[in-house]
Protein backbone atom coordinates (compact mmCIF):
# COMPACT_ATOMS: atom_id res chain seq x y z
CA UNK A 1 0.00 0.00 0.00
CA UNK A 2 1.07 3.45 -0.97
CA UNK A 3 -0.55 5.23 1.95
CA UNK A 4 -0.90 4.61 5.29
CA UNK A 5 -3.03 7.41 6.76
CA UNK A 6 -0.39 7.40 9.56
CA UNK A 7 0.86 11.08 8.45
CA UNK A 8 -2.66 13.20 7.78
CA UNK A 9 -1.64 14.63 10.93
CA UNK A 10 1.76 15.98 9.95
CA UNK A 11 3.82 13.35 11.75
CA UNK A 12 6.46 10.59 10.75
CA UNK A 13 8.07 8.10 12.13
CA UNK A 14 11.61 7.17 12.21
CA UNK A 15 13.64 4.32 12.98
CA UNK A 16 15.41 6.23 15.63
CA UNK A 17 11.86 5.59 18.03
CA UNK A 18 8.65 4.75 18.69
CA UNK A 19 7.20 8.28 18.97
CA UNK A 20 5.71 9.96 15.82
CA UNK A 21 7.77 13.18 15.28
CA UNK A 22 6.57 16.12 13.40
CA UNK A 23 7.63 16.11 9.26
CA UNK A 24 8.64 19.71 10.24
CA UNK A 25 11.46 18.65 12.48
CA UNK A 26 14.97 19.12 11.59
CA UNK A 27 15.73 15.46 11.42
CA UNK A 28 12.77 15.03 8.69
CA UNK A 29 13.62 18.17 7.02
CA UNK A 30 16.99 16.35 6.69
CA UNK A 31 15.55 13.08 5.59
CA UNK A 32 13.49 14.61 2.54
CA UNK A 33 16.75 16.59 1.51
CA UNK A 34 18.73 13.84 1.43
CA UNK A 35 15.93 11.50 -0.81
CA UNK A 36 15.61 14.86 -2.67
CA UNK A 37 19.63 14.51 -3.56
CA UNK A 38 19.06 11.24 -4.25
CA UNK A 39 16.40 11.70 -6.60
CA UNK A 40 18.45 14.36 -8.54
CA UNK A 41 21.67 12.22 -8.80
CA UNK A 42 19.06 9.21 -10.48
CA UNK A 43 17.96 11.67 -12.81
CA UNK A 44 21.47 12.63 -13.59
CA UNK A 45 22.62 9.08 -13.81
CA UNK A 46 19.61 8.54 -16.23
CA UNK A 47 20.52 11.03 -18.61
CA UNK A 48 23.96 10.55 -18.38
CA UNK A 49 23.50 6.42 -19.03
CA UNK A 50 21.55 8.07 -22.38
CA UNK A 51 24.17 9.84 -23.38
CA UNK A 52 27.15 7.22 -23.12
CA UNK A 53 28.64 9.97 -21.00
CA UNK A 54 31.90 8.01 -19.77
CA UNK A 55 34.98 8.62 -16.65
CA UNK A 56 38.19 9.37 -17.24
CA UNK A 57 40.55 6.39 -16.23
CA UNK A 58 40.10 6.13 -12.65
CA UNK A 59 42.55 3.03 -12.21
CA UNK A 60 41.03 -0.94 -11.17
CA UNK A 61 39.00 -0.02 -8.38
CA UNK A 62 37.25 2.72 -9.59
CA UNK A 63 33.64 3.34 -11.52
CA UNK A 64 33.99 3.01 -15.33
CA UNK A 65 31.10 5.07 -16.40
CA UNK A 66 29.28 8.15 -15.21
CA UNK A 67 26.25 6.36 -14.43
CA UNK A 68 28.02 3.56 -12.54
CA UNK A 69 29.89 6.07 -10.32
CA UNK A 70 26.12 7.74 -9.68
CA UNK A 71 25.01 5.23 -8.75
CA UNK A 72 27.74 3.99 -6.02
CA UNK A 73 26.45 7.76 -5.09
CA UNK A 74 22.71 7.14 -4.80
CA UNK A 75 23.63 3.66 -2.41
CA UNK A 76 25.95 6.24 -0.14
CA UNK A 77 23.14 8.33 -0.14
CA UNK A 78 20.63 5.64 0.93
CA UNK A 79 23.05 4.83 4.06
CA UNK A 80 23.44 8.08 4.98
CA UNK A 81 19.49 8.37 5.47
CA UNK A 82 19.67 5.24 7.33
CA UNK A 83 22.08 6.31 9.62
CA UNK A 84 19.74 9.61 9.87
CA UNK A 85 16.78 7.70 10.56
CA UNK A 86 18.65 5.43 13.16
CA UNK A 87 19.40 2.20 11.68
CA UNK A 88 22.81 0.59 12.16
CA UNK A 89 24.02 1.81 9.01
CA UNK A 90 27.35 3.74 8.67
CA UNK A 91 29.12 4.95 5.39
CA UNK A 92 33.01 3.84 5.51
CA UNK A 93 35.87 5.49 4.21
CA UNK A 94 36.28 3.79 0.92
CA UNK A 95 32.84 6.12 -0.20
CA UNK A 96 35.08 9.25 0.57
CA UNK A 97 37.96 7.85 -1.06
CA UNK A 98 36.34 6.90 -4.04
CA UNK A 99 34.14 10.65 -4.64
CA UNK A 100 37.73 11.66 -3.94
CA UNK A 101 39.07 9.19 -6.56
CA UNK A 102 36.46 10.27 -9.21
CA UNK A 103 37.28 14.11 -8.89
CA UNK A 104 40.91 14.29 -8.84
CA UNK A 105 40.34 12.33 -11.70
CA UNK A 106 38.20 14.53 -13.88
CA UNK A 107 39.79 17.55 -12.72
CA UNK A 108 43.11 15.70 -14.46
CA UNK A 109 41.44 16.40 -17.77
CA UNK A 110 39.55 19.92 -17.02
CA UNK A 111 41.24 22.96 -17.63
CA UNK A 112 41.85 25.05 -14.01
CA UNK A 113 39.08 27.01 -12.47
CA UNK A 114 39.85 30.50 -12.74
CA UNK A 115 36.52 32.00 -11.79
CA UNK A 116 32.98 30.85 -11.20
CA UNK A 117 30.60 29.47 -13.81
CA UNK A 118 27.22 30.16 -14.56
CA UNK A 119 25.46 26.92 -14.46
CA UNK A 120 23.64 25.94 -17.98
CA UNK A 121 26.32 25.37 -20.41
CA UNK A 122 24.70 22.23 -21.35
CA UNK A 123 21.63 20.35 -20.41
CA UNK A 124 23.65 17.67 -18.65
CA UNK A 125 25.75 19.99 -16.90
CA UNK A 126 23.05 22.09 -15.24
CA UNK A 127 21.30 18.93 -13.60
CA UNK A 128 24.95 18.37 -12.06
CA UNK A 129 25.24 21.83 -11.08
CA UNK A 130 21.01 21.37 -9.74
CA UNK A 131 22.09 18.37 -8.16
CA UNK A 132 25.59 19.96 -6.62
CA UNK A 133 23.40 22.83 -5.14
CA UNK A 134 20.96 20.63 -3.65
CA UNK A 135 23.62 18.22 -1.89
CA UNK A 136 24.90 21.31 -0.64
CA UNK A 137 21.22 21.95 1.29
CA UNK A 138 20.80 18.61 2.23
CA UNK A 139 24.84 18.57 3.67
CA UNK A 140 23.89 21.63 5.87
CA UNK A 141 20.42 20.21 6.75
CA UNK A 142 22.50 17.42 8.08
CA UNK A 143 25.56 19.29 9.29
CA UNK A 144 22.28 21.12 11.70
CA UNK A 145 20.75 18.24 13.01
CA UNK A 146 23.89 16.57 14.01
CA UNK A 147 25.26 19.53 15.76
CA UNK A 148 22.10 20.24 17.58
CA UNK A 149 22.54 16.44 19.12
CA UNK A 150 19.75 14.84 17.50
CA UNK A 151 21.51 12.36 15.84
CA UNK A 152 25.09 11.35 16.04
CA UNK A 153 26.70 10.75 13.04
CA UNK A 154 29.67 9.09 11.67
CA UNK A 155 32.32 11.21 10.18
CA UNK A 156 33.04 9.50 7.00
CA UNK A 157 29.27 10.62 6.64
CA UNK A 158 29.99 14.45 7.31
CA UNK A 159 33.18 13.96 4.97
CA UNK A 160 30.95 12.33 2.14
CA UNK A 161 28.67 14.99 2.27
CA UNK A 162 31.16 17.54 1.98
CA UNK A 163 32.81 15.97 -0.80
CA UNK A 164 29.63 14.83 -2.97
CA UNK A 165 28.73 18.63 -4.02
CA UNK A 166 32.36 18.81 -5.26
CA UNK A 167 32.43 15.69 -7.24
CA UNK A 168 28.64 16.95 -8.84
CA UNK A 169 30.51 19.81 -9.60
CA UNK A 170 33.31 18.03 -11.26
CA UNK A 171 30.95 16.17 -13.15
CA UNK A 172 29.10 19.51 -14.36
CA UNK A 173 32.42 20.27 -15.69
CA UNK A 174 33.28 17.54 -17.26
CA UNK A 175 30.25 17.56 -19.17
CA UNK A 176 30.41 21.01 -20.58
CA UNK A 177 33.82 20.46 -21.86
CA UNK A 178 33.25 16.76 -23.14
CA UNK A 179 30.40 18.63 -25.04
CA UNK A 180 32.94 21.67 -26.37
CA UNK A 181 30.88 24.44 -24.37
CA UNK A 182 32.97 26.74 -22.93
CA UNK A 183 31.63 27.91 -19.31
CA UNK A 184 30.76 31.17 -19.01
CA UNK A 185 32.05 33.75 -16.20
CA UNK A 186 29.51 35.97 -14.61
CA UNK A 187 30.67 39.33 -15.59
CA UNK A 188 28.83 41.22 -12.11
CA UNK A 189 27.42 43.91 -14.62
Amino acid sequence: MLYTRKGDKGTTKTLRCDQRISKGASVAEALGCLDECNSLVGLCRARAGETGFFLPPLGSRGARSVAEALLSMQEALFIAQAELAGADKRLAKRYVLALERLTDAIERELPPIRSFFIPGATALGALFDVARTVARRAERRVVSVSESGEAVLSVYTLQYLNRLSSALYALARLANYRAGVREAAPQYR
